[in-house]
């Protein structure tokens, strides 16, 4: 046998031979139909992947925006007595560094009617800090929020007008329970207020329920002393919660209870981010099982080209040559459908609303309906961090997965596989 020539790790003639292995040819069909899958598998594997991910990392920081910029990072809430020193409070919180803003709110239920009637969420607040929401002021699609003190009418969302079928400039009227007490007993309190703007945040929880009224009519309304329900605080670094918690503690100077944002939605983001991780881990299984489609294949694939192993190391080629050689062809399956999954996984979340929107129109159905999910829109935020570990994970497995193949190539025994005749 001669000796193994000295040629340079990938040498052309070993891509060259791993380009031919590739083809397909009648008499290694099964094996090409194999690679074939194998290639689909990784490619909507990654892909699916890139699109999971992003729509649940778009679903979390949606609703946290949406979430936070109503409510507050931070709540405080009186302990041993009312709040009525709230301005007071209000103004210490305000000047602590990190605080972007300190809401004092009267909060109530009631019953809104109209030509119909649905269950709201009435928050009193002061119009200097309702102009500062962004979330509301930055989304008035009807009336206007300028002087909201003076008008003593109400901002309601746009979910809850079309439910009460008004405009702004209508008038609806609200229950609450607990009114003026009489002999009778306690009555209901029945007052007209003036729609004087409509807001849409895209969030259809708030959007249905959620009425905003003058502070000093709220406390009025709902029978309080001069004092408020509690003091909504917006931070500028929400991560950061636990160093404001202290801050706050301090700064308010008076016996009061905090609960942030974590304790408020801890149920719904754990649930979020278990629901997250679970389909990770199932999506990867589609990237494993084409993975090990990749091996299957390229055993056959050595299996038939025996007697080609064995002529090329009789002419020459080392063992590391031909190792290389099945090498580059399973590896080649593995990067070509990670490559173009990753585009077809960015094509796709850029364009995921409309894909949302065609698949709605070709069932018939609605899906990612916004009373379910609370986000009028379907949204999708790639991360680069998790984008690269999900190619990163898809190259590893496809690597993996030819080492073994290539290893069996590169152990075949030349004058074994000749003298059986391959």
């Amino acid at each position: 046998m001669t000796a193994p020539l000295k040629t340079a790790p990938f040498a052309p003639f070993e891509w060259m031979l791993s380009a031919r292995y590739l083809r397909a040819r009648r008499k290694e069909g099964f094996v090409s139909v194999i690679a074939g899958f194998s290639f689909l598998g990784i490619m909507l594997g990654v892909a699916t992947l890139i699109i999971v991910m992003a729509v649940m990392n778009g679903f979390r920081k949606e609703l946290l925006d949406k979430i936070l910029g109503l409510n507050g990072h931070v709540l405080v809430q009186p302990l041993e007595s009312p709040l009525t020193d709230w301005k007071d409070v209000t103004e210490r919180i305000s000047k602590l560094k990190g605080v972007r803003l300190a809401v004092p709110v009267v909060d109530g239920t009631a019953l809104a009617s109209s030509s119909n009637a649905s269950g709201v969420l009435v928050r009193g607040i002061r119009a200097v800090d309702l102009v500062k929401l962004a979330s509301v002021a930055g989304n008035i699609k009807q009336g206007s929020i300028e002087h909201f003190d003076d008008d003593q009418g109400v901002a309601i969302g746009q979910g809850l007008a079309d439910q009460l079928s008004v405009h702004a400039g209508d008038a609806i009227t609200l229950v609450a329970q607990h009114g003026a007490v009489t002999p009778m007993g306690v009555m209901p309190r029945i007052k007209k207020y003036k729609v004087t703007a409509v807001f849409e945040i895209g969030m259809s929880e708030y959007d249905a329920s959620m009425v905003f009224m003058p502070i000093a009519e709220a406390q009025s309304y709902f029978n309080r002393s001069g004092d408020v329900t509690a003091i909504e605080v917006f931070t500028t670094d929400p991560d950061r919660i636990d160093v404001f918690r202290r801050s706050v503690m301090e700064a308010a100077g008076r016996p009061i209870f905090l609960v942030d944002w974590r304790q408020r939605n801890s149920t719904f983001f754990s649930a979020l981010q278990v629901q997250r991780n679970v389909m990770f881990l199932i999506l990867t299984l589609i990237v494993l099982v084409a993975a090990l489609n990749i091996v299957s294949g390229l055993v056959m694939l050595v299996k038939d080209k025996s007697s080609d192993i064995a002529i090329l190391r009789t002419m020459g080629a080392s063992q590391g040559s031909i190792m290389r050689i099945f090498l580059i062809t399973g590896a080649s399956i593995g990067v070509a459908g990670t490559l173009i999954g990753f585009v077809v996984g960015l094509v796709a979340c850029s364009n995921i609303e409309s894909i949302r929107q065609f698949m709605s129109w070709l069932t018939r159905t609605e899906l990612f309906p916004p009373k379910l999910y609370f986000l009028s829109k379907l949204p999708a935020d790639v991360e680069v961090g998790e984008t690269s570990a999900v190619v990163i994970m898809a190259l590893t497995l496809s690597f993996l997965a030819t080492l073994y193949p290539s290893w069996r190539a590169a152990r075949l025994d030349p004058i074994e596989v000749l003298r059986h005749g391959g």
